[in-house]
């Protein structure tokens, strides 16, 4: 197991928050994070159907159950939760670390958080591996192999093929959850979509220029305007699910 750079500024926000999220795309190794950092705390998995059934249906008797210190895994599937753990942490003013969050939908888990645990939590994003949490040896290879290669942690640690890896993770994660957010119809045209902007990496992105293509094949008829704003927007509810990452402009005078 590999060790991440954001592993002591969890240890120290430990000390610091009674509630900890930690927020990132899908496999990139928020869980193994989390248990390692914390091994004494209570692991409990939202993805599991009757966990998440009992947390929506009686946050009372669950929270009960699981009491702190403890780990919620993918929060943003029982968002019900946050105010009982809001509840619970003013109630336990000394309290730190007791519950460590983790989860992937950007979006949403930001929106509940800060509806709920605003002031409370410590926020943290954990992306896939940077260059110097990676061996020497393999930071060494060309740029292309590492382009190709990814930085997703379960690829690194199980020597997956690169290209079994994203296949299986782009049909298992992204189309599942990118579902779940807009209201695709024609599949494959989004990740036709996808591969424009992976072909469009490193470069500044031009909306109008994808605007054109993805405009006839948008996901439902009179959904989406047709204008460059509504585009944007399109994009960004896509951004949200991890699937890219804008860089920002840099510019020597700091107000632009």
């Amino acid at each position: 197991m590999l060790d991440r750079k954001i592993e002591n500024e969890l240890q120290v926000t430990a000390g610091e928050y009674p509630v900890i999220t930690i927020i990132g795309p899908r496999q990139s190794g928020k869980t193994t994070l989390a248990k390692k950092v914390f091994p004494h705390h209570t692991y409990v998995n939202l993805e599991n159907p009757e966990l998440r059934t009992l947390a929506m249906e009686d946050p009372k008797t669950f929270m009960l159950r699981y009491q702190p210190p403890v780990i919620f895994d993918e929060i943003q599937n029982a968002p019900e939760l946050l105010s009982w753990i809001q509840v619970s942490v003013d109630e336990t003013p000394e309290l730190t670390a007791g519950y460590i969050l983790t989860g992937s939908h950007q979006l949403r888990l930001r929106e509940a958080i800060t509806q709920s645990l605003a002031g409370r939590t410590a926020l943290l994003t954990l992306l896939p591996f940077a260059l110097n949490e990676l061996s020497k040896d393999y930071v060494q290879n060309e740029r292309e192999t590492l382009i190709q290669n990814g930085f997703m942690p379960r690829l690194h640690d199980r020597n997956i093929r690169p290209e079994r890896f994203y296949r299986d993770y782009f049909q298992t994660y992204v189309e599942r959850d990118v579902r779940k957010l807009m209201a695709i119809e024609n599949q494959q045209a989004f990740e036709q979509f996808l591969k424009l902007l992976a072909g469009r990496i490193g470069n500044e992105i031009n909306y109008s220029s994808l605007k054109i293509w993805w405009l006839p094949r948008r996901i439902r008829p009179g959904q989406m305007k047709a204008g460059t704003r509504g585009f944007i927007f399109t994009v960004t509810r896509t951004r949200t699910k991890w699937t890219f990452f804008i860089l920002p402009g840099h510019h020597s005078f700091p107000l632009k």
